[in-house]
């Protein structure tokens, strides 16, 4: 019985997990009550308290339904038999950025995150993207000095600024994408964005 009740602990939480990216999508997140998120998931908003401290909260556990630390990512892409080379590992993980993104929940979630999260809402949202911008900024520089001890590295291009230059790409083509998905595919633009950036930094 104790592992059941767990069980339906978690159904119920991922209920209102699914019904918050309904409501958050659909309203904006400053627009959007708790009381809403329990109706669209036919609860009580006694049930969302129960899972949850309150909108920032249950917010940042939707989020983390999709997120993966580049690290992570780094990790889980690098190819075995190319193990030391850090650009590759790069491109290969933003790569799979821009493939998870396609996705149907990481689009719902990213959508909300760049264009239904008001400033002025229950979530800090300035701060929440400053977190995300430095996790991913950090293990970049780490990888970009490490092509550049590697000597794969372009002299030409700082790892600081191959950073900047690979974020700045990556979150303005998930703005633009996400802003109006049918404008066109990213599963095809994505990745010849990508290559051709990864190209012109690697010493030849």
């Amino acid at each position: 019985m104790p592992k059941r009740t767990k069980a339906e602990a978690e159904a119920t939480r991922e209920a209102l997990l699914d019904a918050a990216e309904v409501i958050f999508l659909e309203r904006g997140v400053s627009r959007t009550s708790l009381e809403q998120i329990a109706r669209q998931a036919g609860m009580t908003r006694g049930a969302v308290y129960w899972h949850f401290k309150n909108k920032s909260d249950l917010f940042h556990a939707m989020l983390e339904r999709v997120k993966m630390p580049l690290r992570q990512l780094l990790d889980d892409v690098e190819d075995p038999e190319r193990p030391n080379e850090p650009l590759e590992s790069l491109r290969r993980a933003t790569l799979h950025v821009v493939e998870r993104l396609q996705r149907p929940r990481s689009r719902r979630v990213h959508t909300i995150l760049f264009h239904r999260c008001e400033v002025a809402s229950d979530v800090d949202v300035l701060n929440l993207h400053e977190k995300l911008a430095n996790e991913c900024y950090d293990t970049m520089v780490e990888r970009f000095e490490q092509a550049r001890e590697r000597g794969t590295l372009t002299e030409s291009v700082e790892p600081e600024i191959a950073t900047r230059m690979l974020m700045s790409m990556l979150v303005g083509l998930m703005y633009d994408w996400l802003r109006n998905p049918e404008s066109y595919d990213i599963g095809d633009v994505g990745p010849r964005m990508i290559n051709t950036f990864f190209g012109r930094l690697v010493h030849v």
